[in-house]
């Protein structure tokens, strides 16, 4: 198929983009209020705020996929489009983008102000590294167009981990690469952490053998490592989207076939593991559930509703037994590993927990919010539970913040964190942020990091 004259587009809705644009920026001059705030349909955040903004730009009609250029192997996404829009676009084209991060509803948009990772970030890095350029939408009321190259790349290489503070992005140009049909698994069993991490490490360092690297974490003699590559043809398909739970089946099997679109959404039928806390792992639950809402979408409709109403603390206060929610995504230098996991399952205990490696993808690109080493592999470690507990709230996920600082790590801020202001801004960067700040939203309509991710 080609349109505009380049054989290698086999989509293209940039007229409609443009359309919706202009639509937004007509809006935007009619906006008085002092400050803004992003409204759109879906969020995966987990962070607890007192306050609302009182005006808030629309965004939800920025969802769909703007182009594909196969040869390339270039994708334009609207800001807002959700993975799984952005995948069901690009996948009957033989193309999905770089890194996938692994629930549906997560948007482009969001995984690059924030931080996305998933299995293929050992080979392409963090989604925000997979990002070519960006269409921002500036507190002026202007769409500026921010690439590594243009006199606006201090903001493109800010942009990632400012969760909206410098900007909202309205298009994204994120790379891609051809897939195949199936997607071949192997796990691989160890049962110490010094062996796992040094064998994990190894298995990051071969780029060409496998497509994907993660594994998950089960106790400290339990431990998986998934390696998984592209493959023409598979002898049989499992099938992880009703009945199966796809966690289990690192327990049960040395190797697996999936299609590539269930290997991409394998974890997010159970949302990982914590479809436990909505029964849905429970057999007679599960199959009223129904194969449509075993997804990460219904978990968090049930979330928001206990939320809403409470039904969380009535059950914690008849069961007598406080608990603090420990919701994280770190990165840990790998030779630091095995000493996170020491700590974490002595002080936390939480299990399962994921396990994801990343690299610097291009050591010259430095993204100032959210440095890392280009000369060290990290491991991404995810663990999503309540810990019972007898202390001041917060303070589980307080000493994982200062393990992380002390082993050289980088935490996310997606959910809750408990950071003073002087040792968040000595972590995340302030003169670099205060410098784009005054530059791109004097006037401060956007929120400031500190206030959005630890503040209320």
């Amino acid at each position: 198929m080609s349109l505009s004259g380049n054989p290698s587009l086999v989509l293209d809705n940039r007229a409609l983009y443009l359309q919706k644009k202009a639509q937004l920026l007509s809006a935007l001059k009619q906006q008085k209020d002092s400050t803004i705030g992003l409204n759109k349909a879906t969020s995966n955040l987990f962070r607890h705020r007192l306050d609302k903004t009182k005006s808030q730009i629309s965004l939800k009609d920025f969802n769909g996929v703007v182009s594909l250029d196969t040869e390339n192997c270039l994708a334009e996404v609207e800001g807002v489009a959700t993975y799984e829009t952005i995948v069901d676009a690009l996948l009957p084209h033989g193309h999905m983008p770089t890194v996938v991060p692994e629930l549906k509803t997560i948007t482009l948009g969001g995984a690059t102000t924030g931080v996305g990772i998933e299995s293929s970030s050992f080979r392409y890095g963090l989604v925000h590294e997979t990002i070519a350029a960006l269409d921002l939408l500036t507190s002026s009321g202007d769409i500026i167009e921010c690439r590594p190259d243009n006199e606006h790349r201090n903001l493109f290489y800010g942009f990632p981990n400012s969760y909206g503070t410098l900007g909202y992005a309205s298009k994204l140009t994120v790379k891609t690469h051809p897939v195949k049909k199936y997607v071949r698994l192997r796990h691989i069993r160890h049962t110490h952490y010094k062996d796992y991490f040094a064998e994990l490490e190894r298995y990051c360092k071969d780029k060409e053998t496998y497509d994907f690297i993660d594994g998950v974490i089960f106790s400290s003699d339990e431990m998986y490592i998934c390696l998984a590559t592209f493959t023409d043809e598979a002898p049989y398909t499992s099938d992880y989207t009703g009945m199966n739970i796809y966690f289990r089946s690192l327990q049960q099997k040395e190797e697996d076939y999936i299609s590539t679109r269930d290997y991409i959404w394998r974890w997010d039928t159970d949302w990982f593991w914590c479809s436990k806390f909505f029964f849905a792992q429970v057999p007679w639950v599960r199959r009223l559930y129904g194969r449509d809402r075993l997804r990460s979408t219904t978990y968090w409709a049930i979330r928001n509703f206990c939320s809403r109403y409470k039904i969380t603390n009535l059950l914690e206060k008849i069961s007598r037994q406080p608990k603090e929610m420990v919701i994280q995504d770190v990165e840990i230098p790998v030779q630091h590993s095995e000493a996170f996991m020491q700590f974490f399952q002595k002080h936390i205990g939480i299990s399962p927990v994921w396990v994801c490696p990343t690299k610097v993808y291009d050591p010259n690109a430095q993204y100032s919010l959210y440095t890392m080493d280009p000369d060290r592999l990290y491991i991404n470690f995810g663990f999503w539970d309540v810990v019972p507990t007898t202390h001041e709230d917060g303070y589980h996920n307080r000493l994982i913040e200062d393990k992380v600082e002390e082993l050289k790590g980088k935490k996310s801020l997606y959910s809750t964190s408990f950071y003073s202001e002087e040792k968040f801004w000595k972590l995340y960067n302030r003169d670099l942020y205060e410098e784009l700040k005054k530059k791109y939203d004097p006037q401060g309509k956007f929120k400031n990091l500190f206030d959005k991710c630890v503040g209320n």
